[in-house]
């Protein structure tokens, strides 16, 4: 049986689209219909909501399940065009291959960015720069062999956000820590092995985290499950917090900052917390409402707390 699907912009609440689709036929079959009417709209680029102000349809749900309009009988559904869209693989590339670059370029070349580039590099300075290219390397690498994205695209304009504050931050704090007249940590030797311990303890979390992740979801799914700790001891964290991906992210830089000393390092991390927290309380509050038996206990980021 066949349904006409009327497509209505979701601010001017004029209508741009009819597409006809069988019953049984899904969100993702209507966005190819309006695909095949305007080339450019294609899929990826295209939120279908059943209400203008509503949130969006997944493209599995069916559209046999959507509320027929009273007057016309009829599928009513909402458009919102999301703009040019490039991929996450792209995006996270870009972003990280920037960061762990530009460290490399004050590291290595300082001549050209000190008029006094003599000065011999402290022991931490080596330290700072090989955690720094660790960091960015693991990201690299797990965008290419780990990460599993529920949506294959963005908006491109966050190649140019992310980008911005990812490049800029490495520029920054490149630029105070491979300096000449930097200096080094207040407490010497035991600062900053304290700080490179803990460093490598939580990157070790955190990539364990996302192998964790990933094995939630077959690949080329959008199978979403209830994140529960592995054999790996560092999953553990899954017991206390929704996102304990973010939680070393955090640690990781925290003590980055202890073993430099640096404050361009320590307003890096404030920065890159305030965002994390943002989206572990976010998507916290998604698996609370996705799964009714989630574990209640737990809290979005830091253990017992937030």
């Amino acid at each position: 049986m066949s349904l006409t699907i009327e497509i209505f912009h979701s601010k001017s609440l004029k209508q741009l689209f009819s597409v006809k689709v069988n019953d049984t036929d899904t969100i993702s079959h209507v966005k190819n219909a309006i695909n095949s009417q305007k080339s450019k709209l294609y899929p990826d680029r295209q939120m279908l909501k059943s209400e203008a102000a509503g949130k969006a349809l997944k493209d599995e749900e069916k559209v046999a399940d959507l509320k027929k309009n009273s007057d016309s009988g009829n599928v009513r559904l909402y458009f919102k065009d999301l703009g040019p869209q490039v991929g996450w693989t792209t995006v996270f590339l870009t972003e990280y291959a920037g960061p762990l670059f530009i460290y490399l370029i004050f590291y290595l070349r300082p001549s050209i960015i000190y008029s006094n580039s003599n000065a011999k590099y402290q022991q931490v300075t080596h330290f700072a720069c090989a955690c720094w290219v660790f960091h960015y390397a693991k990201r690299l690498l797990e965008t290419v062999f780990v990460h599993r994205f529920s949506h294959a695209t963005m908006p491109i304009r966050n190649i140019f956000k992310n980008s911005f504050y990812y490049w800029g931050f490495a520029a920054y704090v490149a630029y105070y820590n491979n300096h000449p007249l930097y200096t080094p940590p207040m407490f010497g030797s035991m600062q900053i092995y304290i700080g490179l311990f803990g460093f490598l303890f939580n990157e070790l979390g955190n990539l364990s985290i996302h192998l964790a992740l990933r094995d939630l979801r077959p690949a080329g799914s959008k199978v979403r499950k209830i994140p529960l700790p592995t054999s790996n001891p560092f999953t553990k964290l899954f017991n206390f917090v929704s996102c304990p991906n973010y939680s070393y992210e955090i640690g990781s830089w925290i003590f980055f900052s202890i073993m430099t000393q640096s404050l361009p390092a320590a307003l890096f991390t404030f920065a890159g917390a305030y965002q994390m927290i943002i989206w572990a309380l976010g998507k916290h509050r998604n698996y609370r409402k996705e799964f009714e038996k989630y574990p209640r206990s737990r809290r979005a980021i830091i253990p017992f707390f937030l």
